[in-house]
């Protein structure tokens, strides 16, 4: 009987809620009905066992620190985000009409989005009047623009965050990395903030969790638990399935085999697919901050293969994911352990002195020092250089200078010093923040809140194979690259020689992407000024990954070509002619171009033992 009065009464104000909404004429009543609980019981049980594997969650992440295995730095990045933003708002307040004149832009703003929402209520056909966040995905859901009150909180949002941003790019007497740092920060805290990151202010969520009386919530803390305990009291954001791969049954499987190995890498030569193949071997040298097999996820997706396919001798390196024992190799370890031992691990297996190479992201900065380096020594065996999204010149290097001031390096190094190694995870996260409304927030939502198992995807597979740096490769880079540019200045120093780029006058193919957030495309063509030789500036279509792993097959996107990097970057892109496709087939021209050679196809490893198959163990090895 008491259930049933319960059921009744609710059924009684489900009823009143309905009616009352039609004194809106501009709200649907029946649109309300998605969002009233129907049973009250269920959500309350689950609401309970949500609470319970949120405890489970909370118990996961203190359990380390009672232990004493992991010391929180958190306070650190917190005081600096304070300190900065304090600062802007030094500039704000330091004069009343000012600060009186900015609430007052802030204020009207949201008087006339109230407004805006009595007259839809009203019935009124109102239009949009800022329509730059309509492609936004994170209000896709229809209420967003069609429920007044969710879109009352999406423009609010938007207003506020855009205002947020203008008070620091307006504030005066910052100096530029100040500003720099507080417009990221400021970026990061609206990205958190985002009304659909909450349960009752996201339409979508609110109506699963009405619909599945929260049972959405119990899975989605389950899963936070499981996700703290699999990081070891470290939040391991899962964004793909990852039970779906295994690297070298369904990811870097183009046959091969690593033919040599030294403490830092391993070097993997791939099979040849052509009757003959160019005289000059391809060796790649790819980012120690991730695995090479971005370049080999799957033979539809694989450079590797095509390359292969292309009649390239192809050679790679595969970076150790390193460990305490490696803390104190640094560039001249990685130039000479790596680059230098691919080159004469290279010459012992097909008798080859002249080498074409490529060199991905830093694996590129760090081939283009060791080219200044190898000129200084009179090492002629590199003939031409590739260089994918890479950055020699700092100057314009976007988001990630962020983490590079003096504060922060030193807070790096001393966690370094205390493992040997930067966790892999940390480098991770640095990179999701660059773009955390797309990498980090959406999939909260979708794991935690919604409880939906992310899909399989092998690139964000890829992605979460985070590797470790060791401490003094990693302190030599960000001191030397982005907190100093020494090594377009002339003074980056790499085996007591100090460097120069302009001794680099081989032919230079400098790959970069549009939508780069870790090398900018602007970033990338300032420094093909700094070479001795001739290079040619390509732009391609997309970002740092998509931009580069983009097979002609898949006929996606589009590269840009224009002579030599002279002048502005938007001056070369406003006469660079468009071509539509993948750049790759443009790649393979330049590099017969600089020699095209045939000779017939090599036995993998020639005279050497092969230590394994490939893609060897190295790259098997999990941070």
């Amino acid at each position: 009987m008491r259930r049933e009065r319960v059921a009744d009464q609710s059924t009684a104000g489900e009823q009143a809620t309905v009616d009352g909404a039609s004194g809106f004429p501009g709200l649907d009543p029946k649109s309300l009905e998605p969002y009233i609980v129907k049973d009250h019981e269920a959500l309350a049980v689950n609401l309970a066992r949500t609470v319970e594997q949120l405890g489970k969650a909370a118990s996961a992440w203190l359990e380390p620190r009672e232990k004493g295995e992991k010391v929180d730095t958190v306070s650190e990045p917190v005081v600096d985000m304070v300190k900065t933003l304090s600062k802007v708002s030094e500039y704000w307040l330091s004069d009343p009409r000012r600060t009186l004149d900015a609430q007052t832009q802030l204020l009207g703003s949201y008087f006339s989005i109230w407004s805006r929402t009595l007259q839809k209520m009203g019935g009124e056909d109102v239009e949009e009047t800022d329509t730059r966040h309509l492609r936004d995905k994170r209000f896709a859901d229809a209420d967003w623009v069609r429920n007044p009150f969710f879109g009352f909180l999406r423009q609010a949002y938007f207003v506020t965050s855009d205002w947020a941003e203008s008070m620091v790019s307006q504030a005066d007497g910052l100096d530029e990395h100040t500003r720099h740092k507080a417009l990221f920060y400021v970026r990061q805290i609206a990205s958190a903030l985002s009304p659909s990151n909450f349960i009752t202010t996201n339409p979508q969520l609110y109506r699963e969790t009405v619909a599945s009386s929260g049972a959405n919530l119990v899975k989605g803390m389950k899963m936070l638990a499981e996700d703290i305990a699999a990081g070891r009291g470290d939040l391991k954001l899962r964004q793909t399935d990852t039970s779906k791969f295994a690297v070298g049954e369904n990811l870097a499987v183009t046959p091969g085999k690593v033919i040599a190995q030294s403490d830092v890498c391993q070097i993997i030569q791939y099979d040849a697919t052509t009757r003959e193949v160019l005289k000059r071997p391809l060796l790649i040298c790819p980012p120690w901050i991730n695995k090479f097999y971005v370049l080999d996820l799957n033979p539809e997706k694989s450079f590797i293969k095509w390359a292969v396919d292309q009649g390239h001798s192809v050679f790679v390196i595969s970076w150790v994911n390193p460990d305490e024992r490696h803390a104190g190799k640094d560039w001249e370890a990685y130039a000479r352990e790596g680059i230098g031992f691919a080159l004469d691990t290279i010459r012992q297996s097909c008798g080859e002195e002249e080498v074409n190479a490529i060199g991905y992201c830093v694996g590129g900065t760090l081939l283009a020092a060791t080219l200044a380096l190898h000129a200084q020594e009179g090492d002629r065996r590199i003939r031409s250089a590739t260089l994918f999204t890479t950055q020699v010149d700092f100057t314009h290097a976007g988001d990630l200078k962020v983490f590079a001031d003096e504060d922060h390096i030193d807070l790096i190094e001393r966690g370094m010093k205390a493992t040997g190694y930067l966790d892999g995870s940390k480098m991770a996260t640095a990179f999701n923040m660059l773009r955390a409304s797309e990498l980090i927030w959406p999939y909260f939502v979708n794991n935690y809140l919604k409880g939906q198992d992310p899909m399989p995807f092998d690139l964000l597979y890829w992605n979460s194979d985070s590797t470790r740096m060791p401490a003094a490769n990693h302190s030599f880079y960000l001191r030397n690259c982005y907190l100093k540019n020494t090594l377009t200045k002339g003074e980056m120093v790499l085996a007591g020689k100090t460097l120069t780029l302009k001794d680099v006058t081989i032919p230079i193919y400098n790959l970069a992407t549009k939508e780069d957030h870790i090398a900018p495309a602007k970033s990338v063509f300032v420094g093909s000024g700094y070479f001795g030789g001739d290079v040619t500036y390509v732009l391609s279509g997309s970002g740092h990954i998509a931009g580069v792993v983009n097979p002609p097959d898949r006929n996606k996107y589009q590269f840009w070509t224009g002579g030599p990097a002279r002048g502005t970057y938007e001056d070369w892109v406003k006469t660079a002619r468009e071509t539509a496709g993948s750049w790759w087939p443009h790649w393979h021209g330049w590099i017969r171009a600089q020699d095209d050679r045939m000779v017939p196809a090599r036995k993998t490893g020639g005279p050497l033992n092969s230590i394994e198959e490939a893609p060897g163990s190295y790259v098997r090895m999990r941070a």
